[in-house]
């Protein structure tokens, strides 16, 4: 593994690797602390757009592991515009052991891979979010002892998040239905190369405009923000066309009775979910946001330790 770019890039067995080894390194560091193995080495950060989880769990993989974390802020660089992503990636890649990149435009981070010297990592794209998923599904792991035949139901946005679901849903064996209004569905050449990987893991990939249909029997419930970064001209209209697609109480009793409640944040709550189901004891979402630094600090590891 070069470049940690889109989970469709890698297989079964690859993305199992970092899988384990972020359950290791978690382990670890509730043990005491993790080895130093990213010592000397420096991870450069570019962000297109604001975060909270991003930038913290990426910083603190960094320190974790010994290493050391430089934030580039959309003014510092202003990708493609003041400055070429090739020549970004050229220049970085004289400064730093990899670079992270957390953009709008998905070709933005392949252009990165394609010119830098040093492993780039997507923090995520509006085509997908890995390393969002990768946390999901160690999450999964660790409340369900496994998660080969799980059953997600995504509702909401067929986007970056859904897209990523699919994918290593597919690699997986994990169920995916994707849930969303007329015209919103992930796109077909996802939901294809989804189906796929589907084919040869055994998942089922499903596609359906009805809430109580999609989420029945689910094992769990995922949802995310009906507008996006980027889409905030569209919030009023999105909220119109999504208002049958919020989950609730009565949503969630489609699922199984102990289904878990996802959420990759930040969560609107009154919006796309409910603040009762946001803090049940079947919400997992603060699970999910630790398990960020954990998976990232296996893709930091995987990638740059010598």
């Amino acid at each position: 593994m070069k470049h940690f770019l889109c989970l469709a890039d890698l297989s079964s067995d690859e993305i199992w690797h970092l899988l384990r080894t972020a359950r290791d390194l978690k382990a670890e560091r509730q043990a005491g602390r993790n080895d130093p193995l990213l010592a000397g080495k420096a991870l450069g950060m570019i962000f297109e757009k604001p975060s909270l989880r991003t930038r913290v769990s990426f910083e603190m993989a960094m320190v974790q592991l010994g290493g050391h974390a430089v934030y580039l802020s959309p003014n510092e660089i202003g990708l493609g515009r003041r400055e070429s992503v090739a020549d970004v990636a050229r220049v970085l890649s004289r400064y730093v052991d990899a670079i992270e990149a957390r953009v709008y435009a998905h070709r933005a981070v392949e252009q990165l891979a394609q010119y830098a010297t040093v492993p780039v990592i997507n923090g995520l794209s509006d085509f997908v979010h890995p390393c969002q998923a990768l946390g999901d599904i160690l999450t999964v792991w660790e409340h369900r002892g496994s998660v080969k035949g799980q059953r997600i139901a995504f509702v909401g946005d067929g986007n970056n998040v859904a897209n990523s679901l699919l994918f290593i849903g597919g690699k997986l064996g994990i169920d995916v239905r994707v849930v969303t209004p007329k015209g919103y569905e992930p796109h077909p050449a996802v939901v294809r190369l989804a189906q796929e990987a589907a084919r040869q893991s055994g998942a089922a990939i499903v596609l359906t405009h009805h809430p109580a249909e999609g989420v029945q029997g689910a094992d769990i419930v995922y949802t995310d923000v009906w507008a996006s970064m980027g889409q905030e001209a569209e919030a009023e209209e999105r909220k119109a066309h999504f208002a049958a697609y919020q989950v609730n109480a009565a949503l969630m009793a489609h699922a199984q009775p102990d289904a878990l409640f996802m959420h990759c944040l930040p969560a609107h709550r009154g919006e796309e979910v409910t603040g009762e189901v946001a803090d049940s004891p079947q919400s997992v979402i603060f699970d999910q946001a630790e398990n960020r630094l954990h998976a990232q600090k296996a893709i930091l590891a995987i990638l740059m330790s010598d």
